[in-house]
């Protein structure tokens, strides 16, 4: 859906996720760092642009362009999607950023401005995040945010290359969202 949500966190901005967007996505993308992911490679700027139509299309789904505040540079891009209020609940995903911003504080920030909209601002019972089986780099950083692995949901998904997929599940819940954030702040320079 086109919102006009704008959240900060240390070191970075999270903008509405908009067309203009689409040439510094594609740059950033390839082939290994997209493994994992339910769409295929995105290799040029119209395909981002693709991608950014289907974020538009969903009615539950709030996407960003991750822009780092020291440059200005687009480095990512993230949502919070499947946003049921009625039921006090939303996931975290379609979450990519540039290799160079890999292991800094860009994640923990993201996620922690993520986290604040749902539990703080929309008042969430529940947030949830997930992961393709074999993709381990992604199920160790939602781990480290702090997240309580749920269970693998078998043959849950369809691959790019049309395999069937394993998802893991992970959550915090209200009550948990109090010890997650102070992680998450640290993780930042916050505490």
């Amino acid at each position: 859906m086109r919102h006009s949500l704008v959240l900060a966190a240390p070191g970075v901005l999270l903008v509405p996720l908009a067309d203009v967007h689409a040439p510094a996505l594609a740059a950033l993308v390839d082939e290994p760092m997209w493994r994992g992911m339910s769409s295929p490679v995105p290799r040029t700027p119209d395909d981002v642009l693709d991608l950014i139509a289907a974020a538009d299309a969903d009615p539950g789904r709030y996407a960003f362009a991750v822009v780092e505040e020291s440059s200005g540079a687009v480095v990512g891009s993230t949502s919070l999607y499947d946003v049921t209020l009625t039921a006090a609940r939303a996931e975290i995903g379609f979450t990519y950023y540039a290799r160079r911003v890999w292991g800094t504080t860009v994640n923990p920030a993201c996620k922690l401005a993520l986290f604040r909209q749902g539990f703080e601002d929309w008042g969430l019972a529940r947030v949830a995040l997930r992961a393709d089986t074999a993709n381990a780099r992604s199920i160790g950083a939602i781990l480290r945010l702090g997240a309580t692995a749920e269970g693998v949901l078998r043959s849950h998904r369809v691959r790019p290359d049309g395999s069937r997929g394993d998802t893991a599940y992970f959550s915090v819940l209200a009550d948990e969202w109090p010890a997650v954030r102070a992680g998450l702040e640290q993780r930042v320079g916050l505490a």
